[in-house]
């Protein structure tokens, strides 16, 4: 099991939008294979760039509103926050150098 937080349709604005660090949520569902894959590379991540960002967890079939609220279609979606804006995304199960690559900015 994952070590990044749970994030409800209750608590994204208060936990994502309104944090002070940019925030690499990852859209998930227990069914999901590559979901499953990705959850550890996202742990690490949070392990060694957890000063500079928050990595939280978002169940798509327990929070439907924050999913259906940024479109998401197909998971493993994972997307980045700074100052409450969608700023960055990666769709599906990536290595940790991509998404580091990916995400240098806000890491």
């Amino acid at each position: 099991m994952s070590n990044a937080k749970d994030v409800t349709d209750q608590s994204f604005q208060k936990d994502v939008l309104e944090s002070d660090k940019p925030v690499i949520v990852d859209f998930w569902a227990e069914w999901c294979g590559p979901c499953r894959m990705l959850s550890p590379i996202l742990d690490e991540i949070a392990a060694e760039h957890g000063e500079k960002v928050e990595v939280v967890k978002v169940n798509v079939d327990e929070n439907p509103a924050i999913a259906a609220q940024y479109g998401i279609t197909s998971i493993p979606a994972v997307f980045v926050f700074q100052g409450g804006e969608h700023v960055a995304t990666s769709i599906g199960a990536k290595p940790k150098k991509v998404l580091e690559q990916e995400f240098a900015e806000y890491l």
